[in-house]
Order: structure tokens, then C-alpha cells, then sequence
């Protein structure tokens, strides 16, 4: 399954490469400042753009703040036990909504949404393509079809 690339140089390349360095970030318990620091550095991806690290800053600069937001509007979840994809994809987005007025919300909350459908697709499409096609099922396990019948 492909994944959908935004083209370089769009603000939504730029969400995607904020997300990766925010999530590696916090994968590996580093400060932001240090993997942000490294991906400029890093020739191979090349440098990030203005807007990639005016977000990972953002974010960075305002995380208590962000995160004490997420836990007002998150009912049965803490930072702590969310998904690091989906934590750092629910800061990213919560730094543009308090922080950049002039993005509209609807286009803040429609790129969050397809970061973390993305981030779904990467995570599945391997899964996905290695499964053959006679164990995809289709309708009710069976065990539940005994139970309805």
C-alpha cells in the first residue's frame, strides 16, 4: 500500500516532518531542541524547512501549556497512556489551533486527521500486504455465526 507523500515545501510536508522529529523525540526520551538539532544536520533528509521548525519550537516552547489543554479535553485518557503518534499528532495540532489564528481550524483539524490516517496506513500496510488473501475474512467469524444462528 502506498503511502500518500505531501509534496516538499507544502505546509502539510511540513506537519508530516514536525510529527516525525516531535515523535522521535519522545520515543527516545529526548529533548526536542537535540532531534530537531540532529535532522538539521542530517544531509540525507535534508534540512527542515521554516515552517517544520517553527511547529517542533511551538511545540516544545508551549508543551505544558498544550499538554494541560489535551488533558482538560481528553475524557478516560492521560498524555502518559496515549500512543506516542497520537499525542504528539494532539500537540501539533493544539499548538496551531491556540497559536497560529490565521490557519483555519477546519484546515488544522482536517491535516491532523489525515497525519494520523497516514500514520495508521504506515503502521498497517505491511501487515496488510503480507496477509494472504484465503485469511482475509469476509462477514461474522464464525464463532459468532453460531451464536446468531
Amino acid at each position: 500500500m502506498s503511502d500518500p507523500v505531501a509534496a516538499p515545501g507544502t505546509r502539510s510536508a511540513a506537519r508530516r516532518r514536525a510529527l516525525d522529529i516531535l515523535f522521535e523525540a519522545d520515543l527516545l526520551e529526548r529533548p526536542v531542541a537535540e532531534v530537531l538539532a540532529r535532522h538539521r544536520d542530517d544531509r540525507e533528509s535534508g534540512t527542515p524547512d521554516a515552517y517544520t521548525v517553527e511547529l517542533v519550537d511551538g511545540v516544545a516552547r508551549l508543551l505544558p501549556e498544550l499538554d494541560a489543554r489535551i488533558r482538560e479535553a481528553a475524557e478516560h485518557w492521560t498524555i502518559e497512556r496515549m500512543p506516542l503518534v497520537d499525542r504528539n499528532l494532539l500537540r501539533l495540532a493544539a499548538f496551531e489551533l491556540v497559536e497560529r489564528p490565521e490557519v483555519p481550524t477546519a484546515v488544522v483539524l482536517d491535516e491532523a486527521i489525515e497525519l494520523g490516517q497516514a500514520a495508521v496506513d504506515r503502521r498497517l500496510g505491511p501487515v496488510r500486504e503480507r496477509r494472504p488473501r484465503s485469511h482475509r475474512r469476509r462477514g461474522p467469524r464464525p464463532a459468532l455465526r453460531r451464536r446468531i444462528a
